[in-house]
């Protein structure tokens, strides 16, 4: 399969290839069975000292249902999904379309409307429209001819309008953070799919320019926030006007971003939007190598790490602590393993569609997992990921168990058995 050439050499080749007989992948059932344990055990320990008990009975819910929906859709031959995938595509749209203000059961919560109320309980349409995008722009490459740039014109206008309608809709929420897992998704499955390296030298450079002019408008911001500052110092009453630009950018997500790289101009004393990310490497730098142990992190435990993220965004801050190094690199591993094996079975799989499922699962899992842990120990800005199987939330817990059923179901049906 091509998708080995593009991403393994030879001589690892063979290491990835099972036995034939197998119809079965243990490996990822196993770390998903591990992380899952992993976070309600840590969900229940950053929520101890909370009067209502917490909500690892709600994540546990949620796992229960979803390792049904995982053997379920694990079971259905993924030649159906490639059937069905304008139809799901659709429905993924309309689940987002939802969650806006023309819909009247949407939800509003801390100034974003990324929320459905069903009466039971509220879903987040967008875990949906990341697995419908998914299916949709896999079905396209898998059923075109990719060549040279000018040969795939045609799919790549498929595949970016595919793309772009759910972004935009997800961004317009407002919810950066969802929104910038599309992009890398698409790369990984045109790269496997043998595109023109032409083309990823073009988009290189088009991101270098898109990099720099949003490089300029947050240096530009950040200048507004310090005359915004040095107004407010002295006596004299100075009018300052607001930052206006022409990017479609929020000015909280620009203060996420200078929380980053320069959190002094955002926040100089620490106490305001960069306090949860300082509160965070606190945390993961604190454990040492074995933790200061179950229930006995302090962060979480004495409220330094707010109780409103210390159970879903940041919960990998509450597993370094109270397990320390070991703990963390188990953890790590754990995913490393899990995308690793998601590659392989695409490299098995028997077909392009195939393929390109197990693919674009693995990039997304990627994502989620090294963008969480980097705002967690402070290398990538806070975006609001939730960090997979371990994270509270119920519609990104059962995504999390559709996507990996997907896996499973390319693995379990690239023969036919008989």
């Amino acid at each position: 399969m091509s998708v080995y050439s593009r991403i393994f050499s030879k001589q690892y080749q063979r290491l990835l290839h099972p036995g034939d007989r197998l119809r079965f992948d243990c490996i990822n059932p196993i770390c998903i069975l591990l992380l899952c344990a992993t976070g309600l055990i840590f969900i229940y320990s950053a929520q101890h000292s909370h009067a209502d008990g917490g909500d690892w009975p709600k994540q546990l819910f949620w796992m229960s249902m979803g390792w049904g929906i995982y053997t379920t859709i694990s079971a259905i031959n993924y030649k159906r999904f490639l059937e069905y995938a304008h139809i799901i595509y659709l429905a993924g749209l309309c689940g987002l379309i939802l969650a806006t203000p023309i819909s009247p059961i949407s939800v509003e919560m801390m100034g974003a409307r990324r929320w459905v109320d069903l009466g039971f309980t509220t879903i987040q349409p967008t875990e949906g429209a990341k697995i419908a995008t998914l299916i949709m722009a896999a079905s396209i490459l898998a059923r075109s001819r990719i060549g040279s740039v000018r040969e795939s014109l045609v799919t790549l206008g498929q595949v970016g309008i595919v793309f772009l309608i759910p972004m935009l809709l997800i961004f317009l929420q407002p919810d950066l953070g969802s929104s910038l897992v599309f992009p890398p998704m698409i790369f990984a499955l045109l790269y496997v799919s043998r595109l023109s390296e032409k083309f990823f030298l073009g988009v290189f450079a088009l991101f270098t320019v898109a990099v720099t002019v949003f490089g300029l408008d947050i240096y530009a911001y950040s200048q507004h926030l310090e005359r915004v500052h040095a107004a407010e110092q002295t006596s004299a009453k100075i009018e300052i006007s607001a930052y206006h630009s022409p990017l479609p950018i929020h000015n909280y997500q620009r203060k996420r971003i200078l929380t980053f790289v320069a959190p002094g101009v955002v926040d100089p004393t620490g106490t305001g939007s960069s306090w949860n990310a300082n509160q965070a490497k606190i945390s993961a730098a604190t454990g040492g190598a074995t933790g200061k142990g179950f229930l006995k992190g302090t962060q979480a435990q004495l409220g330094y790490l707010p109780k409103a993220v210390a159970h879903n965004d940041f919960i990998f801050s509450v597993i370094a602590e109270e397990t320390g190094f070991l703990g963390s690199a188990f953890t790590v591993g754990l995913f490393c393993l899990m995308v690793a094996n998601g590659i392989r079975i695409a490299g098995i799989a028997r077909d392009r569609f195939g393929m390109q499922l197990a693919i674009g699962v693995s990039v997304l899992f990627l994502i989620h997992f090294f963008i969480n842990i980097g705002m967690t120990i402070g290398i990538t800005p806070i975006t609001g990921l939730p960090l997979p199987f371990l994270s509270y939330g119920g519609s990104f817990v059962l995504s999390c168990f559709i996507l990996q059923g997907l896996v499973q179901s390319v693995y379990r049906h690239r023969k036919d058995f008989t």
